[in-house]
């Protein structure tokens, strides 16, 4: 029986908080997130600190109201937080659903503004590793840690995530763990996709393809993926390699730097980031996370599976509860262990390769679906705002 048999739309506005509405796997879980719960009857609004993110027409389309707060960068403070207090007094939401750090810290601080608003925390990553990043962002992190005892309930999308903010002092009685919905439909295999990306990046037929699909960020273990990929390379002139998403311009060019180096000029594609991903997912035969740290859910792993990819990756976050016994686990931070396995999967025969590809999507529409995101954050909801 669905779960939603028993929710009732609540009456009142749900109003999710972040900080835009640009590409990011956070940000695309809102948006689904937003636009399921409008569907099933919810009067649902997404407020953002900065506007003009690419999934906000999007949103519009569902019916959703997209709420601009117009910050005007970092320092913009004061006039910022006086338009989020106008703005929240204006809506008095029964629910704040807030994502990420700092709109996490927000919403707590905010709350004795908003009597009977339920304030609901977003946790979207585990053991992220503070001292790659700067002062502000650990700042926080220490601020968010102290506020957790005041939000009524906190959502991780992992139980890695969850067993890191227990750790790090989040309550745990608050804590309930909902993890990434992916929309099989959109996600699936696309043979005149695979095709055009393909070609556009100058493969060959008989040519294997390896992806990365990350943004480019400390968190991602580029490094031990581009190592791992010339060890191939080295024995193997007909396996290709590409990375898809950006970064700041300075670790992207170092990362190049590396490649160029280890001697992956002619077998690397930088790809930039791409809208189509079924397409991209389908272009690959093998799909791989190389993550050392920081991940919960890993949004990439669960959307290339439901498009039939096998998937090798590191054992961060809920990266090995993902794939299961469709996928390939193997620890983080190690080249030779990355490589070793891209070997073993790409011996596979063409039985083997069919079986786990049915596999990976079968366990995506089992366990990690959309529709199950949105039932079951829909309960939550409505349970927190009636105790």
């Amino acid at each position: 029986m669905s779960l939603c048999s028993h929710v009732h739309p609540i009456s009142e506005t749900i109003l999710l908080l972040t900080r835009s509405l640009d590409r990011g796997g956070a940000e695309r879980q809102l948006v689904a997130l937003a636009k399921g719960l409008t569907h099933r009857g919810h009067a649902v609004a997404v407020a953002v600190f900065f506007g003009g993110g690419v999934y906000e027409a999007e949103l519009s389309r569902a019916g959703v109201r997209v709420l601009n707060l117009g910050k005007q960068g970092r320092w913009d403070v004061w006039p910022f937080l006086n338009r989020l207090v106008r703005l929240l007094r204006k809506e008095h939401p029964a629910v704040m659903h807030s994502y990420l750090g700092v709109p996490n810290i927000l919403a707590t601080a905010l709350k004795p503004l908003l009597p009977g608003t339920r304030i609901i925390w977003g946790v979207r990553a585990s053991n992220v590793d503070l001292s790659r990043y700067d002062w502000l962002s650990r700042q926080a992190y220490a601020l968010e840690r102290h506020l957790a005892r005041f939000a009524d309930l906190i959502i991780a999308n992992s139980y890695a995530g969850k067993r890191h903010a227990v750790a790090s002092g989040f309550p745990e009685s608050k804590i309930v763990v909902i993890p990434n919905g992916i929309d099989t439909e959109y996600f699936r295999f696309d043979p005149e996709g695979r095709r055009q990306v393909r070609s556009a990046w100058g493969l060959g037929e008989d040519e294997i393809l390896v992806g990365l699909v990350a943004r480019l960020d400390p968190m991602k273990g580029h490094p031990t993926f581009l190592e791992a990929a010339s060890r191939i390379a080295r024995e193997r002139h007909d396996v290709r390699f590409v990375c898809v998403g950006d970064g700041p311009v300075a670790y992207a060019e170092a990362l190049k730097q590396q490649a160029e180096a280890l001697g992956l000029t002619k077998q690397l594609t930088w790809a930039g980031t791409r809208d189509n991903m079924p397409a991209v997912y389908s272009a690959l035969d093998l799909s791989s996370s190389s993550s050392s740290f920081g991940e919960g859910f890993s949004n990439t792993i669960a959307e290339a599976m439901a498009c039939g990819v096998p998937c090798v990756v590191t054992d961060v976050g809920d990266a090995k509860r993902i794939v299961g016994d469709a996928g390939y686990v193997v620890a983080p931070g190690s080249p030779a262990a990355l490589a070793a396995a891209w070997q073993e999967a790409l011996d596979m025969g063409d039985a083997e390769r069919a079986s786990r590809s049915r596999r990976a999507r079968e366990r995506v529409i089992e366990h990690f679906s959309l529709e199950r995101l949105i039932e079951e954050t829909a309960l939550v909801l409505e349970t927190t705002v009636k105790t």
